[in-house]
């Protein structure tokens, strides 16, 4: 066998055995359709672990990822729908005009756009999270706050998560009653139709199923507060973490 006849074998190997043309095509087909259905099978994985962790009373659903990254957490067994047709969201407390907002009046008032990464104190992290909504201190001025005030106690309509912010921690500009997440009405598994968003704050601060907003004279700490969370949770000052800041 000549030298010829010996490199031959040997360079079509390092080159790598030629792909058919049937092949090429098929291989750029399953990409088009990957494409086309990832959106399709994020949803699917959305909505199969939302209604899981809504039924779920362990928290376990909230160690699975879906597609967006997210995590699924309740602190009760299930949480009730809530629609435009009967969602309400209450402010009272050290205001001057207590406020009933249905949520066409909540829409109805100037919106706030913010794109943040969302930081959860257990590590994971989802970023650039388009979020939209009605700045809170917008919605404290409507309602006007009395000098004695010095901080906000939020409630939810699952019936037990409670937060709180300071009065200058919730006039700050990134922080929402946000209606909108990831260019989309905010679904129920992710604390619609309404949550709050406090962008430079660990996740657990942003309350889902918001219902209710009380102007106090102290801090009131929330539910995982009491369990021994930080009151002032900033991404990468609080809770023992060292995470890059959100804002």
């Amino acid at each position: 066998m000549n030298s010829e006849q010996t490199e031959e074998p040997r360079r079509r190997a390092e080159e790598g055995t030629p792909v058919g043309r049937r092949v090429f095509l098929g291989t750029i087909g399953l990409g088009a359709l990957g494409l086309v259905t990832a959106p399709v099978l994020q949803r699917m994985t959305e909505t199969v672990l939302g209604a899981f962790s809504g039924k779920d009373p362990t928290g376990l659903t909230g160690l699975l990822p879906n597609g967006g990254g997210f995590r699924y957490y309740s602190v009760t067994g299930s949480v009730p729908d809530k629609t435009a047709a009967n969602y309400q969201l209450k402010i009272d407390g050290l205001v001057d005009k207590p406020q009933t907002y249905t949520l066409a009046d909540l829409r109805a008032l100037p919106q706030t756009k913010l794109v943040k990464d969302v930081q959860c104190v257990t590590g994971w992290r989802v970023p650039d999270t388009p979020f939209e909504g009605v700045r809170l201190s917008h919605l404290l001025d409507l309602a006007g706050v009395r000098d004695t005030a010095k901080a906000i106690h939020f409630t939810c309509f699952d019936g037990a998560y409670t937060e709180s912010l300071t009065l200058d921690q919730a006039r700050r500009p990134d922080v929402l009653v946000a209606l909108r997440m990831q260019n989309k009405a905010i679904t129920h598994d992710h604390g619609g139709p309404v949550r709050l968003y406090v962008a430079p704050m660990y996740f657990y601060k942003s309350a889902k199923w918001l219902s209710g907003i009380t102007v106090t004279d102290k801090v009131e700490p929330g539910y995982w507060e009491n369990l021994g969370y930080d009151v002032d949770a900033w991404v990468g000052r609080s809770n023992g973490r060292d995470d890059e800041p959100t804002n």
